[in-house]
């Protein structure tokens, strides 16, 4: 069977390698057609040339950039809006366009939590993803943005409680709280390790990123049997979009 062509959705350069590269690198390598949606940074910026050489190396195509400004960097998207203040129908209509024009059958963002970090961007990614991939099924939902799509399956990229053993020594001392889920709630996990070399390429692709000390910056001071701890498996939840119902949920009639 063919393997189903997947798009990710993430809010900042390098969201896509840290957190889905393993994925990504693994679908392109079976022959799945693989693309990401990046919802800040304008495209004339170095980061944006750093992303385009991450996707290079993952096999994921060329930048699609939704070009509104990170909300700490008002300089990644001049005359733009922060991400989280852009009207929100607008947000959603640029997603629902390339989500129409890709046509994914697996589609993969945030989880609620925004990731670990809680960053206020990826949060707000995972809530215009959402709205935008069951959008982009309707067709007198955004009308100017191609015909319909409906994507398959929505994937939102997670950690488990038990993934604070490998992450929480690195991130302790930033003083951050880790925001994981339940191992329970994880419906599946990915052996990435085949594509950890070109996984933690992709990540040091975000040159900026490592030199600042940011996440990439962490991963290019460490070991290679610590990379593999860390990056070396990817969590997701699976979003039914249309669920069953359980017993006893039904409406009256």
């Amino acid at each position: 069977m063919p393997v189903p062509s997947l798009l990710a959705v993430f809010a900042h350069p390098d969201d896509e390698s840290l957190t889905a590269g393993g994925t990504l690198a693994r679908h392109a390598a079976a022959g799945a057609r693989t693309a990401v949606v990046t919802a800040t940074w304008a495209a004339d910026t170095t980061r944006a040339a750093e992303l385009a050489e991450a996707l290079r190396i993952l096999d994921a195509g060329t930048p699609r950039l939704l070009g509104y400004a990170d909300s700490r960097v008002p300089r990644s998207a001049p005359g733009r809006p922060r991400l989280c203040d852009a009207p929100l129908d607008e947000a959603v209509g640029g997603l629902v366009a390339r989500i129409r024009e890709f046509r994914p059958e697996i589609v993969v963002t945030h989880d609620a939590y925004g990731g670990l970090t809680g960053h206020e961007d990826h949060v707000h990614t995972h809530r215009v993803t959402l709205s935008a991939v069951h959008a982009a099924g309707l067709e007198r939902l955004y009308p100017d943005a191609g015909e319909p799509w409906q994507p398959s399956a929505l994937y939102l990229a997670t950690h488990p409680h038990s993934a604070v053993r490998a992450w929480g020594g690195h991130l302790a001392p930033t003083g951050k709280t880790l925001r994981t889920v339940p191992d329970a709630r994880v419906t599946t996990t990915v052996d990435v390790t085949p594509w950890l070399d070109r996984k933690i390429a992709a990540v040091l692709a975000h040159r900026t990123e490592v030199a600042r000390g940011a996440a990439p910056g962490l991963i290019a001071a460490l070991p290679g049997a610590e990379r593999e701890r860390l990056l070396g498996t990817e969590w997701y939840i699976r979003h039914e979009l249309v669920a069953p119902a359980r017993a006893g949920t039904d409406l009256l009639p």
